[in-house]
């Protein structure tokens, strides 16, 4: 199965940095919640199933098992097996897990909905925030408004100390001070 696009969007996803693989880096991205989505091969150990859904469950990750097995994940990564890997991107998440939903809609498809609509919320965040810098950039500011007007406070002004400055050990500091 090489030639299969969810693998490939998986290797794209190892190459552009967004894919952990392996136990620890898997649940170092979960514990940081950096991680979008958690597969699990098919052929994983339950011991395995078990860490992955303790991993997702302390990162709030959504965790799948995938119908590739350990030696066909560990391939496209350049391992000889993969048990788990965690994708650290919403748009690389969602893609592959619409591509698992074109398969099996009954087993991915609410779970291609919920990381489709993460997507959108981060994209439009990304588009806000390139406009934000843009304006930045230009010198675009929000349209001038006066200010509120000010209400007279009651009470006399703060008071201002009048004690002289001091020095090291609390000693008044006249003309240049000289180390003793």
């Amino acid at each position: 199965m090489p030639n299969d696009p969810i693998l490939h969007l998986l290797g794209l996803a190892k190459k552009a940095g967004r894919l952990e693989a392996g136990e620890e880096p898997v649940g170092a991205a979960c514990r940081a919640r950096q991680a979008k989505l958690l597969l699990l091969a098919a052929d994983a150990a339950p011991n395995t199933r078990r860490r992955a859904a303790h991993f997702g469950e302390a990162g709030n990750v959504l965790w799948l098992e995938s119908p590739f097995a350990k030696s066909e994940l560990g391939f496209i990564l350049g391992r000889s097996s993969c048990a788990m890997l965690a994708l650290t991107d919403a748009g690389f998440s969602a893609a592959v897990v619409e591509k698992l939903a074109v398969r099996d809609p009954d087993k991915y498809g609410p779970a291609a909905a919920r990381l489709r609509e993460q997507a959108d919320r981060v994209l439009q965040r990304q588009k806000e925030q390139r406009q934000h810098e843009k304006n930045l950039r230009q010198g675009r500011q929000k349209p001038w408004v006066p200010p509120p007007p000010k209400k007279e406070e009651a009470g006399p002004p703060a008071r201002q100390s009048k004690r002289p400055a001091s020095g090291p050990g609390g000693r008044r500091l006249t003309g240049t001070f000289r180390k003793p």
